[in-house]
């Protein structure tokens, strides 16, 4: 879907901002170009709609080098979402949700159903708001219209330069689970920028991860948890990288890999928890003392066993324990 071959970027001189950047990204992925302030993440993603110019190099979208392409057709083509929304203030949010479609010439009629549609979407009612401004509306709501903005004229591809960064951690953590829901309808391939590897780890189908304009890793979240490949990789992301890990299995894995254990009827502090919760929260309640068993239930509510902590170890050191092309079938498995 997308290929970047040998792409670099220089602005002074021979100091490159990007620097022989070579990976593809495949249909219907989320790809998080990861990475401290200046490691070049933002400037690769804005020569994918050629805000920056490509120094050395070629970006291919199915197939054809963008470089060939008319800049306002490729832009139009191309979602972009950053971190202040960018809404227009002087417009409504109707105007400002359609603003592509208008400028591709699509009529009036189909251009309100596609703002309804976007809107129902993200859950915000249509009439209610499409006389609004944006100053009238609180920080995460603006955020959910820049980025069914972006989808408004139905783009194959999307680029967000840390889209949820300037919101609090409630609230971002709420957009991100319905930004993953609507992936799930829309299926988008999506270049998204962050410097926060939680995020990165929770949204990500692969990671860049990146240190002065050069790919350090790239891979599935975690094939670069488990297996780093070198210390600058492991550094950043962090000492509890294991734990980090356990977000992206679920219980329903554990107890295909390794069983879950008999529920002890003596213990009277217990939780209930569907089988598809991830590991990570599941060891939390149990390391919290929130219960000393977290007992699990299918779909049907039907109870399937229980989970400890001694059970959630072990998994875990099985898992830590894979060689890196086990973990990238399991990720192949788990789609």
């Amino acid at each position: 879907m997308i290929s970047f071959k040998h792409v670099s970027k220089s602005y002074t001189g021979t100091e490159k901002a990007v620097n022989d950047v070579n990976f593809e990204v495949e249909k219907g992925e989320i790809v998080i170009f990861l990475g401290p302030s200046g490691c070049g993440k933002t400037t690769l993603l804005r020569m994918v709609n050629r805000l920056e110019t490509i120094s050395e190099g070629s970006v291919l979208i199915n197939g054809e080098d963008i470089g060939n392409l008319n800049e306002i057709e490729l832009r139009r083509n191309i979602g972009y979402v950053i971190q202040s929304n960018g809404l227009f203030p002087n417009m409504d949010i109707e105007e400002n949700v359609t603003i592509v479609p208008d400028l591709l010439g699509w009529d009036k009629k189909k251009k309100h159903n596609r703002y309804k549609e976007l809107m129902q979407l993200i859950g915000l009612d249509p009439m209610e708001y499409r006389k609004r401004f944006p100053n009238e509306l609180s920080g995460g709501q603006q955020q959910r219209i820049g980025v069914i903005r972006a989808l408004a004229a139905d783009p194959p591809v999307m680029l967000m330069d840390e889209p949820f960064g300037a919101l609090d951690p409630l609230i971002r953590e709420k957009i991100q689970d319905e930004f993953l829901q609507i992936q799930r309808e829309v299926k988008k391939t999506i270049l998204f920028v962050s410097h926060d590897i939680d995020e990165a780890i929770k949204m990500a189908d692969k990671i860049v991860l990146m240190r002065d304009g050069e790919i350090m890793q790239y891979g599935t979240p975690s094939d670069i948890l488990i297996h780093p490949k070198n210390e600058y990789v492991s550094q950043f992301i962090g000492r509890d990288r294991a734990i980090k890990h356990l977000s992206l299995r679920t219980i329903a894995q554990l107890q295909e890999e390794i069983g879950l254990v008999e529920i002890d009827q003596s213990i009277v502090d217990s939780k209930q928890v569907n089988i598809h919760e991830n590991l990570k929260d599941t060891l939390a309640m149990l390391l919290n003392q929130e219960a000393d068993q977290v007992i699990v239930h299918d779909d049907n509510d039907e109870v399937q066993g229980a989970i400890t902590i001694d059970r959630v170890q072990r998994y875990l050191h099985l898992e830590m324990r894979q060689k890196p092309s086990q973990t990238v079938e399991k990720e192949k498995v788990m789609e």
